[in-house]
């Protein structure tokens, strides 16, 4: 400070240093009172009042500094660069204008200190590039602590003589305020002065330079404008009086004799400036306790809080009119209920001055709209709340009223319905929404006879509209006493989709939306009335999906309900009129077709089987399917639905059964041999209870030494009727039916029965049914069987066929490990005949292989049958797996079964199937005649 206080002393001339301290006063004055113009002014006229304020301060701060410069140093300054001269002088200026536009425009606490720090930097680069334009004889140094105190100083006052300036509206703010802008200014000036340092040395001449006495013309210019510019605000700030002196006094001649309402007066900030007696009856306020009062104290806590009067004043200021009511809160605490206009007042230039508010209280008014409006709200409660749609109307036929439910149902607007409006009227309304515009004459007639002939009836049943869109709505009328009546309307819509969807899955399948059993049977009924009354025909078919079980087993259920989904998408797309398809369950599927002539029926098989044939593709993978088809015809092959029916799932069973045939029409013959299969499964499940099975038993020799190796045990049926059955006739029954699970545990148990009768230690061999190899208690049940009859695991040989394990490979070879675990042997029967007949042995160690008979009976002419032996010998000596050959019957196939080196086989010319050994006269051990022959 006393560095500071020595530069001012002697480096400065006092008379400079005084003149420039006036010169900053006035214009700092002068500044902040057109900014205080333009705080209370708007719109255009603030901003022309922040600029010329923004102009007076730079122009004044620039001139405090070039006069302060003028007495710095006497003799020693020789001249002024005018470009950096003329850019200090800009700088200010903008600088200025740009805080105090900030300031007029905007509020807040970090306003008021963004606009000082904006202020200070602007003053700051003033004085220094004023500093740099200073041409003296020597180089400037500086002491940053200086240079960084300047700014502090100049900064520091800033802020609260802004606050002082916009906030208290008094003098003795305003002056405040210009001491502390003034402050600014001065301090920023002689701190950065005392951190400077002349360095004496030679320079040239520079040209263009400002010399002293044109600076000071310079200078005396600007002073000048400082003047002529506080000169203006005088002027307008004694007019900007003078006006509201005027609107004050015609004001209080115009109120003051009003007492039924409160008329007074409210300053920019919203203080009472004048009160009338109105005011005083009606808020308990007297003239000298209210004048200068917010106006926020007439508002009770909770709108002052929400800052209502704020609103109330920006809205009168910015929209030229607020008119509100609202509770406002008299001296005593008592609350009423006020109607409120507030109206700003202008000065010559449109400017506001003041605002002029009226008051009127409507206490009783607003209770007696309370008490309407409460029975109303009751009222439209009660009918918003209604789920029903309502219109009242009069005896006159007009709308009386109307709820929202109502409006909503058929999309008008809030106010599109009023009341006497007539009933045919309101039809036109809410059909406009609902139908075209040509057909709404027609729907008004039709609905205004409806609603008549309604009310005239003693019933008054409910209406059920159908609309385009689909919406269902019920209308039910009801007459009114004294004339007029109530319509309700009840929207139905989901109530009648609801139940539409209900009649829809009782008549539909669930995964593929095609028409069930139910609906199939229902639809044939009505197809076949048609077909009798207009001579028609009704073809019908039975399906059943080829490999499907294959599908589901590899890959899963999921992968089958898609492949369920797309046949059932195909079959839609390929359906036309009088036609259907539907699935009757799991992989069985219906349909049925209307025609007149084979070549229609013919065509629609041709459309439809390629829904078959295709592959869908799921997640990369082609699941290919087939299907079996069985057709039947109304009349030719059954005159009612279960005729139809039952004929066609036999044609469907025929071509299931035949080997390249899809689809097979029914032939009276099938009847027949389906009612014989019938009748077999039937007698087959009673065969064993009845001990109408036997069992033969074949035997197994080895070739080279004639010995006797075992017995194939053989079942046969005695039929009470039919005599003996054949196996290839009533096994595949047995199969179909289910019986074979029943006839494989009892031939097991007798074979192993008679077996551990034995004295000697041969094989029994029993054949395995592909329907018993894929069950899970397969094992588990020949174990029991084993430990029932005391036979020895190892001598018991179970004989299965390669297409038994292809039906379920995983769980066939899963049972065959497990019977291998047992120790019971297992042979391959059949082999040569499958598919992949070498894929099985890689994939299972069979105990035997045994030859099928096809290839012996064949070898006498045929060369391939002799080289497919000799080639399944090779093989069983290579996997050194014992082959036999089944099928012996001539001399000429044992001699080539000796050459080729087959060590076992069986046949009728090594002996027959018979009666049980143990009840035979010979021991097994002894050799029987044929055998005997053989060898001999």
């Amino acid at each position: 400070m006393f560095d500071i206080y020595l530069c001012i002393r002697d480096g400065h001339d006092l008379k400079f240093v005084l003149l420039a301290a006036l010169i900053c006063l006035l214009s700092s004055l002068t500044a902040l009172a057109l900014l205080r113009q333009a705080a209370d002014s708007t719109g255009s006229a603030r901003r022309r009042w922040w600029c010329m304020a923004g102009a007076s301060a730079g122009f004044g701060i620039w001139a405090t500094h070039f006069v302060a410069m003028l007495g710095f140093a006497p003799g020693i300054v020789i001249g002024f660069e005018s470009g950096l001269t003329l850019t200090s002088l800009i700088i200010p200026v903008v600088a200025l204008s740009l805080s105090f536009g900030l300031l007029t425009e905007s509020k807040g606490r970090f306003v008021l200190i963004g606009a000082s720090a904006l202020a200070a930097l602007g003053i700051a680069a003033m004085h220094y590039t004023g500093m740099m334009a200073m041409e003296v004889p020597g180089v400037l140094r500086w002491k940053t602590g200086f240079l960084a105190a300047s700014v502090i100083i100049a900064f520091l006052p800033l802020y609260p003589a802004f606050t002082l300036a916009l906030e208290d509206r008094r003098l003795r703010g305003l002056l405040a305020a210009t001491a502390l802008l003034s402050a600014s200014v001065v301090g920023l000036h002689f701190t950065g002065m005392t951190g400077m340092t002349i360095i004496p040395t030679r320079l040239h001449a520079i040209e263009q330079l400002i010399s002293p006495r044109e600076m000071a013309g310079a200078v005396a210019g600007v002073s000048f404008l400082l003047v002529a510019l506080s000169a203006i605000s005088l002027v307008v700030s004694r007019r900007t009086a003078a006006a509201v002196a005027l609107s004050e006094r015609n004001f209080s001649f115009l109120v003051r004799g009003i007492s039924d309402c409160a008329i007074y007066m409210l300053d920019l900030e919203g203080r009472v400036r004048n009160w009338n007696a109105g005011a005083q009856r009606l808020k308990g306020y007297a003239e000298d306790e209210v004048i200068g009062l917010h106006v926020s104290s007439f508002y009770t806590p909770e709108d002052r809080e929400a800052a209502l009067d704020r609103v109330a004043l920006e809205a009168a200021r910015s929209q030229g009119r607020y008119h509100g009511e609202g509770w406002r809160v008299r001296k005593d605490g008592s609350r009423f209920w006020a109607h409120v206009t507030m109206e700003p007042m202008l000065d010559d230039l449109g400017q506001p001055i003041a605002f002029a508010k009226i008051t009127r209280d409507m206490t009783r008014f607003k209770e007696a709209l309370d008490r309407t409006a409460e029975a109303n709200r009751q009222r439209d409660a009660a009918l918003g709340h209604m789920h029903q749609g309502l219109c009242l109307f009069g005896a006159d036929e007009k709308l009386v009223l109307s709820n929202i439910r109502y409006l909503e149902m058929y999309g008008l607007a809030p106010d599109a319905l009023r009341p006497g409006m007539s009933l045919s009227e309101v039809i036109r309304l809410s059909s406009l929404t609902r139908f075209a515009p040509h057909l709404i004459a027609d729907r008004v007639r039709v609905a205004e006879r409806a609603i008549r002939d309604n009310l005239a009836t003693d019933a008054h049943s409910p209406i059920l509209a159908e609309y385009p869109d689909g919406k269902v709505v019920s209308i039910a009328t009801r007459p009114m006493p004294g004339g007029g009546w109530v319509s309700t309307f009840d929207d139905v819509t989901r109530q009648r989709e609801s139940e539409a969807q209900i009649a829809h899955m009782a008549m539909h399948d669930g995964l593929t939306g095609l028409p069930n059993r139910t609906r199939f049977n229902l639809w044939i009924d009505e197809m076949l009335e048609q077909a009798s009354r207009h001579g028609k025909r009704l073809g019908v078919a039975a399906i059943d999906l080829d490999r499907f079980k294959e599908i589901n087993d590899t890959y899963g259920h999921s992968w089958g309900d898609v492949v369920l989904a797309e046949l059932a998408r195909r079959l839609g797309s390929a359906l036309g009129e009088e036609e259907i398809a539907a699935r009757l369950g799991g992989d069985e599927f219906g349909l049925a077709k209307l025609f007149d002539s084979d070549e229609q029926l013919a065509e629609f098989l041709r459309r439809i089987e390629p829904c078959f044939t295709q592959p869908v593709a799921h997640q990369g993978q082609e699941l290919s399917f087939g299907a079996s088809l069985g057709i039947a015809a109304y009349p030719h092959d059954g005159i009612d639905r279960e005729a139809l029916l039952n004929n066609a799932d036999l044609a469907m069973y025929r071509a299931k059964a035949q080997i390249g045939e899809r689809i097979c029409y029914y032939e009276p013959g099938m009847d027949e041999i389906a009612r014989a299969r019938r009748q077999l499964a039937n007698d087959l499940r009673l065969a064993v209870e009845r001990d109408e099975l036997v069992l033969l038993y074949q035997p197994q020799c080895q070739l080279r030494s004639g010995q006797l190796s075992g017995y194939e045990a053989l079942v046969r049926w005695h039929h009470p009727l039919h005599g003996l059955v054949s196996p290839a006739e009533f096994i595949p029954i047995a199969e179909e039916s289910g019986a074979i699970l029943q006839i494989g545990e009892w031939v097991l148990a007798q074979a192993c029965r008679e077996a551990a009768t034995w004295h000697s230690h041969h094989r029994v061999a029993v054949n395995v049914s592909p329907v018993q190899l894929v069950q899970q208690d397969l094992a588990p049940m020949v174990g029991r069987v084993l430990t029932e009859t005391g036979l020895s695991a190892s001598r018991l040989e179970l004989e299965i066929t390669e297409s038994a394990i292809i039906t379920d490979k995983v769980r066939a070879l899963n049972n065959l490990r497990q019977l291998k675990e047992l120790g019971v042997a297992i042979a391959m029967d059949d082999f040569g005949t499958g598919y992949s007949s070498l894929d099985t042995l890689h994939s299972f160690p069979f105990d035997k292989i045994k030859i099928d008979k096809s290839f012996l009976l064949e070898s006498d002419q045929n060369e391939q049958a002799r080289a497919i032996i000799r080639a399944v010998l090779a093989l069983g000596s290579s996997l050194r797996i014992p082959v036999l050959a089944e099928g012996v019957e001539t001399a000429s196939q044992f001699e080539l079964l000796i050459s080729e080196g087959c060590e076992e086989a069986q046949g009728y010319f090594l002996g027959r199937p018979d009666r049980a050994p143990s009840l035979k006269s010979e021991s097994p051990d002894t050799v029987p005649e044929t055998r005997a022959e053989a060898f001999a």
